[in-house]
């Protein structure tokens, strides 16, 4: 059903939730974990979000339109979530 997620989803879940964790250097508990600071919560979660969408970069190189023999070199930057 729409909006149920499985037990191998919520596994998965915990897993990565538990990788991100140890990748910032915050222990977790298995169950409760009411005692984080919200510094070492809002860390974990900040993994999680830069591992499911990372940042990408494209630059492009054009040619001047003011200035003729010189070129240009535009950079965007964006996150894409999930």
């Amino acid at each position: 059903m729409k909006g149920e997620m499985t037990q191998k989803g919520k596994e998965a879940l915990e897993r990565f939730k538990m990788e991100s964790a140890s990748e910032v250097g915050v222990t977790l508990n298995k169950g409760y974990n009411g005692d984080l600071t919200s510094r070492q919560a809002g860390s974990i979660g900040g993994q999680m979000v830069n591992l499911m969408g990372p940042e990408q970069q494209w630059e492009f190189i054009r040619e001047d339109i003011k200035n003729i023999g010189h070129t240009r070199i535009l950079t965007y930057s964006m996150q894409v979530g999930i």
